[in-house]
């Protein structure tokens, strides 16, 4: 690399930073390397063929002058964007584009006017709120610390939620898995962490996204053969956070991009938040590469309130609404909702609203009529191991029998409607099903599935024990 190719281009830099925003000055210039000066043509290296677009949708104008200012009018820019392989690989080839409005010479120059401008580019994720290249955070004010209450239930993964936010990528909690069940306030951890990064740190580019999202934003990426910019996009994140990680099991396509970015944004110092509703040591179908990587920082476990930390919740909840109610009251939806706090602030919303819109004083007999209705409403979560357990006491068998290879048939019906209801009740994948009931794959989880259906329309003893159980699971 010439001394003049890094004088020029340091030189447009000055004169670059002094007419646009910082933010987008690091985002967009700060990546580019200055590769040779060939009488008035700067050679500069940009990541990818998106990146290139993006500059001149956006900056085209403002690079003309620059360079006019350093080469005289004939300047010339020319792009060369690294190739990548399907594995992340840098390859030894780069194709070459010209910022200009002159033909280029050579075979891997295409000629691109200076003037040219498409309306159509857009970011190829289709993250909604990324426009004027500040790509917004998805992040939900309301979800903050100030009502994230400690107690002995998350004191360890709010502390570290705490640490990391006072310090992204600077602690060794990187990456921060907070796993728990359903409504114990993982998602909200997750926000209330980006939130306060962004209040102390507004120049950083945070992003929450749900691991479904993610998923299908590298489906239409590879849809429209856009993976490499894809993957850029990722890299350019300060602190990515990804709700619901297990969501990613079974699918290897995600799972390997998601490495690459995870590597990336390790190596460089950024911070990387997940949460997920297990352990890493019980997540099924997830690479054992990105599994350990999972573990290099922090895995913090969220559980359930206790009685103490019920009744702060819910003395908040009403208070933040302007709502006084007395104590008793209070104790009692305390002490009869123990599973989660959505639950709990959902109770105590389902009573302020029978109070207002019905025009009744909140009486613990009103309260005890609320929370009898909203438990036996609320529909409780079942995990695939709950459901191999119920159906193997059912059948009067251990779960090791029901897992097993063995062909008799009352334990062959037994496993397939094992995959029955944890199809019918969980969000898993049928090969996550599958690999957690006896290690077998997807088809053979869609092959019970459809013999259960084939024999409760045909078999009345069969239909009995789908009754039977499906009370045990309502």
């Amino acid at each position: 690399m010439s001394a003049t190719a890094n004088s020029v281009w340091n030189n447009c830099l000055a004169f670059i930073q002094d007419n646009i925003q910082p933010q987008a000055f690091k985002t967009w210039f700060e990546p580019i390397k200055p590769i040779k000066l060939t009488d008035k043509a700067l050679s500069i290296q940009v990541p990818s063929k998106f990146f290139y677009e993006w500059l001149e949708e956006h900056y085209v104008k403002l690079l003309k002058v620059a360079m006019t200012r350093e080469l005289g009018p004939n300047a010339k820019l020319i792009y060369v964007i690294k190739m990548e392989n399907k594995y992340g690989n840098k390859e030894p080839f780069t194709e070459q584009i010209p910022s200009s409005n002159r033909t280029a010479v050579g075979p891997q120059e295409l000629d691109v006017p200076i003037t040219s401008k498409n309306p159509e580019l857009k970011n190829p994720f289709v993250i909604p709120g990324i426009r004027n290249i500040k790509i917004e955070s998805q992040l939900n004010p309301n979800y903050n610390f100030d009502n994230f209450l400690e107690g002995d239930s998350n004191r360890l993964a709010r502390s570290a939620g705490m640490a990391v936010a006072n310090k992204p990528g600077g602690t060794s909690f990187n990456p921060l898995l907070v796993f728990g069940g359903v409504g114990l306030g993982k998602t909200h951890l997750a926000h209330a962490i980006g939130v306060e990064i962004k209040d102390k740190y507004p120049e950083k580019t945070v992003l929450y996204i749900s691991a479904e999202k993610f998923t299908q934003q590298y489906i239409e990426s590879v849809k429209k053969n856009t993976r490499n910019d894809f993957i850029h996009f990722y890299q350019l994140i300060d602190v990515l956070i990804i709700d619901d990680v297990q969501f990613l099991s079974g699918k290897s396509g995600t799972q390997d991009v998601f490495f690459h970015i995870f590597n990336h944004l390790h190596q460089n110092g950024k911070q990387v938040i997940l949460t997920s509703d297990k352990a890493p040591v019980d997540m099924q179908d997830i690479e054992q590469r990105l599994l350990s990587r999972f573990k290099w920082g922090l895995s913090a476990e969220l559980q359930s309130p206790d009685y103490e930390t019920r009744v702060s919740i819910l003395k908040n909840k009403l208070y933040r609404d302007g709502v006084e109610m007395p104590e008793d009251i209070i104790d009692h939806v305390a002490k009869n909702i123990k599973t989660n706090i959505r639950e709990l602030e959902g109770a105590i919303i389902s009573l302020i609203a029978q109070s207002s819109f019905n025009k009744r004083e909140v009486t613990l007999e009103l309260a005890q009529q609320v929370v009898e209705k909203f438990v036996k409403n609320t529909k409780r979560e079942v995990s695939i191991d709950y459901i191999q357990k119920v159906v193997s006491d059912y059948f009067e068998m251990d779960v090791a029998t029901l897992q097993s290879k063995t062909r008799k048939r009352h334990i062959v019906q037994a496993r397939q409607l094992a995959m029955f209801f944890a199809k019918k009740f969980t969000k898993a994948s049928l090969a996550s099903i599958g690999s957690q009931i006896g290690k077998r794959d997807h088809a053979t989880v869609l092959h019970a599935c459809k013999t259960v259906d084939n024999l409760a329309e045909t078999d009345k003893q069969f239909r009995k024990y789908i009754e039977d159980l499906s009370k045990k699971f309502s």
